[in-house]
This record gives C-alpha cells, structure tokens and sequence, in this order.
C-alpha cells in the first residue's frame, strides 16, 4: 500500500521538542490525537483536543504509569494488515481503531545514567511500552508510520502538508529503518549499563554499540574509499570527534585520525608548560614544550620541517596570533587547540582550506575506555593505554643513574614514545624530540632512522651538531640485542628510558655501562600499532 491517510495518531514523547507544531499540523489535517501524560498535557496546553489512551483502551493506567499502552487496542490498531480479510475481521469484532501513526520517544536513560542517578530511578527510566509500540508500527509499515526522532517532524510534515494527510510508502520504509535503529540503540545502551557498572563486567559475552552518524566524511583514507564519523550515544569522554570545526575544508578521514592522534599526545602534557605536537601519519614528527606556544612551535617544527609539511598541529594552550602567524609559514592540514584568541582566528581566516578545531578541554590522558579495531571476521577490543610512570617507579639499572635534566628528557621522551608507532626510538633533549624513528620492523633501524632525522635537522638549522648529541633516548619496549642500544650510542645519547625485560637484558646493560650511559627501566612498554 502506497498512500495512507493518517487519521489517528498515537504521541507519547519524553522529548517535547516540536511537539506542539507537529500536533497543530495533524489536527490541521483532521487527525485524532491520542496520548498519555505529560505529552498530553503540552498538547492541550497549546490548545489541541487530546484523548487520554485510557480511554480509548478502556482501561486504566497502573503501577505508577508501568502499564498504559500494552493493549490489545494500541497494538491490534498498529499491527493490524489492513487488507486481510482477518485481520480486519478482528478489528471490527473486538472494536479496535486502526493507529496510522505513532510518536514516540523513549525514557532519557542514557540522560539518567549520565547525571549519576541511582540504580533505581535507572531502571524506572527504562522504557517499556515506548519501545513496543515503536517496534508494533515499524514492523507494520506498510500501514503505519513511526516517528521516532525530533529531527525528522519537519519532513513529515511537508509530506502531509503536499498528500493532503498521507503518507507515502518510501516515507513509513525510510522511518521504519530509522525506528528499529533507534530501539537497538537503546537497548544497545541499557545493555551495556548492565554489563559494565551494573555487574562489572568488561568482555560481557554478547556486547552491542550504539553510534549516531555526526557526518559524512570527504573521503577515507583514500579518495576512492567512502567515510563518515560516528559519535557514541550514551556518556562519552570529550575528544577531536566533539571538536567544533571554526574554518577550513570539510574533513576527511586522515585528518580526524591525524588530529586524534595529535590531540591525545599534547594532552598527556595538559597540565605542563605551553607544548606542541606535530603529527604527520598519526605518528608525531615534532614535540616541544617551552616557556610559550610560539617558542614550543618553533622547537617542535625544528625537529622534522620536512615532515611537518602538511601536518596537524595540537598545542595544549589556548592559540594566540603569533604562534599561529608562525604556524602559517608552512602548509598545514588541521590545528587542534583548546581554543583561540581573536587574532589567531584573524591569521588562520587567510588559509580557507585550514581546518582549525577548538576542543575546549583537553581529554584527561589518564581516563579508563575501549578502543575497537575490525579485523577480518571479528573485532578487537581493548582497555585504551593509559598507563603513565612516574619518577619513583623507575628502576636504576646502570652504574651511573641520570643527573636530573637527563631524567627530564627521559620522562619527556617517555611520554612521546607511548605515542608513536611501534618499533618507536625517541631521542628528546631539553624538553623537544631531536629525532623520531617510527614503525619499523626492528629497533635497530627506528634508533638509526631517528639519529638520520637528527642529522638532518641540524644540516637545516645550521646547528653544530644534531640534538641526538647529549639527549635521552625513549624505547616503547625493551631492546631484544645491544645493536639498538649501540646505534643510541653512536647518536649521542647519554641517557636511556626503555622497559626492560629481555632475555638479554644484561647484555644491554652492560653495553650500557660501557658506554657510559645512564639507564633506567620503566617496567612497562607502549606498543601502538
């Protein structure tokens, strides 16, 4: 059946947003309105007659509002085939209406979970008989239209508006769709209320997410790939996804993984002194703190020039005119910051295709979560790193320990090498990365990748020798042979931060000894691939 005249309409929203306009349309439309509660009192507040789904039932609400539309005249006028002979033989002998439409939106349990309520008033706001009856019209589509979101009223309207009162096929199809993800949605989220705080469990065996589509995406990761960004439904921490984008060309996906990656590494250094990372790949090319955001950007880009060419850039501090008249001297992609002062703004406005990104706060780098990976046939899922070690925690392990700046450029070197791509080699000196080696298939190779880099910069900046020279050198794991060690060495570095470990351990140690460096093990390593 194409064409159905709405005649009567079932509303009960927990959500009153245009409520009242879209029962104003229908009784335009000669519509009987039926509805419970405080969707009934709205409606006839604005001056529309409603009758209470008591009576149209027959029956009473009860159990404090637990039971009012589970009957057999709200779901027989909803499941009903209009054209069976049957079906319409039941209607008229036990007097069921037929319900063309249905309005509903369910209980705010995600809205409750989120304001810390208690176990109690959360079950209550678990919906019943919202999620039947949208299911009963989705399921019936071909006779009944089912509205489940605010956001699609003012469609439904202009088709009613344009039919006379109808609805058509691909309309009640579209909205059916919309209904069954909704309801899955919902119990994707009670589910995993249950699940995770309610009886703690992290892996539960049968686990459902729930994501609403934020926006198409240029493209993927390749212009002949197809993207979009999701957001979670239900509480999420704050991240690059909730973003607000002030200027610039519509995202990809590269640059909001790109973004993500800087975003998470700068936020490791929230609470510190003014710091920027550059990311190029999702891996970082360039970090620095200083004493300003100008200074830090100039430290971080010195590191890698050549990589940052078309980079995203994230700084920890509000990004004022000169670090971004500075930022502005090479093509950049994306600049995430917490947010931006006029002049920033005024600088970035004369680059349209830079996308710049205010976060407002930063994420807190020590928060708990899951990060999902598809693979082939499944999906992975695991606790997100938030591991962090602290000074005391480290293990001394060398004959000589590291004088304090030495430590200092372990611990920055650390924290950066927790976020490159593994094998990770990180070479810091002063607070900013003098070479960065990532993704290799041995250690060896990241360590002597990072002190080419090292060279190079200083060929660029005229410097007398590379910054590997006198630096601390950060191992995402431990070193499986001395060669890795060896090629630290030959760089320069005076000082080593890795986990530790390895079979050979004391063979690395020992190398280490030898060469004079100071070596601690952190007793925790960073794989990120």
């Amino acid at each position: 059946m194409s064409g159905v005249k709405v005649t009567r309409a079932l509303l009960s929203v927990s959500d009153k947003t245009g409520l009242v306009a879209l029962g104003q349309a229908l009784a335009r439309h000669g519509v009987e309105l039926l509805s419970t509660g405080g969707t009934a009192k709205a409606l006839r507040e604005a001056g529309l007659a409603v009758k209470d789904v008591s009576d149209h039932t027959g029956f009473p609400e009860m159990m404090d509002g637990r039971v009012k539309t589970l009957h057999p005249k709200v779901h027989g006028g909803l499941l009903a085939v209009r054209d069976n002979a049957e079906h319409a033989a039941a209607m008229a002998e036990h007097n069921i209406p037929p319900i063309d439409l249905v309005v509903v939106n369910l209980y705010p349990f995600a809205q409750t979970v989120a304001r810390g309520a208690a176990r109690d008033e959360i079950i209550e706001n678990i919906d019943i008989g919202g999620p039947s009856m949208v299911r009963s019209a989705a399921k019936n589509h071909e006779y009944v239209a089912i509205l489940t979101d605010p956001a699609d009223y003012e469609a439904f309207v202009a088709e009613i508006e344009a039919s006379g009162g109808s609805t058509s096929l691909e309309l009640r199809r579209r909205l059916a769709a919309r209904a069954f993800a909704a309801t899955a949605a919902y119990d994707a989220m009670i589910s995993q209320w249950f699940a995770g705080v309610d009886q703690g469990e992290k892996f539960p065996p049968v686990r459902a997410m729930a994501s609403r589509l934020a926006m198409p995406l240029r493209y993927g990761e390749n212009p002949h790939q197809e993207a979009a960004l999701y957001l979670p439904m239900g509480p999420a921490a704050p991240g690059i996804a909730q973003a607000r984008q002030v200027q610039g060309k519509e995202l990809s996906y590269n640059n909001l993984n790109d973004a993500d990656a800087a975003l998470e590494l700068v936020s490791e250094f929230r609470d510190g002194p003014p710091t920027v990372v550059i990311v190029k790949h999702a891996n970082p090319c360039g970090v620095a703190t200083a004493d300003t955001l100008i200074e830090a950007y100039r430290q971080a880009l010195a590191c890698d020039s050549v990589s940052a060419f078309g980079g995203i850039i994230a700084v920890n501090r509000p990004l004022d005119g000169p670090t971004a008249e500075a930022i502005s001297g090479i093509f950049t992609e994306v600049v995430a910051a917490p947010d931006a002062d006029e002049a920033a703004k005024a600088v970035f406005a004369k680059k349209k295709n830079l996308r710049l990104l205010l976060t407002g706060d930063l994420p807190d780098p020590a928060r708990r979560g899951q990060q999902v990976k598809v693979i082939a046939g499944g999906v992975l899922l695991q606790d997100r790193d938030n591991g962090r070690v602290s000074r005391d925690m480290l293990k001394v392990v060398t004959k000589r320990a590291p004088d304090a700046r030495e430590m200092d450029d372990c611990m920055f070197a650390w924290t950066v090498a927790k976020h490159v791509k593994s094998n990770a080699i990180v070479y810091a000196k002063d607070g900013a990365t003098a070479g960065i080696g990532a993704g290799q298939m041995n250690r060896r190779d990241s360590a002597r990748i990072a002190a080419a880099k090292a060279r190079e910069a200083a060929e660029t900046n005229g410097w007398d020798a590379p910054r590997t020279v006198g630096s601390a050198v950060a191992s995402d794991a431990f070193f499986p042979f001395a060669d890795g060690l060896l090629a630290a060495v030959e760089a320069g570095a005076t000082a080593v931060i890795q986990p530790g470990g390895s079979v050979r351990d004391e063979e690395v140690i020992a190398a280490a000894d030898e060469a004079g460096l100071a070596m601690v093990f952190t007793g925790m390593r960073h794989f990120r691939h």
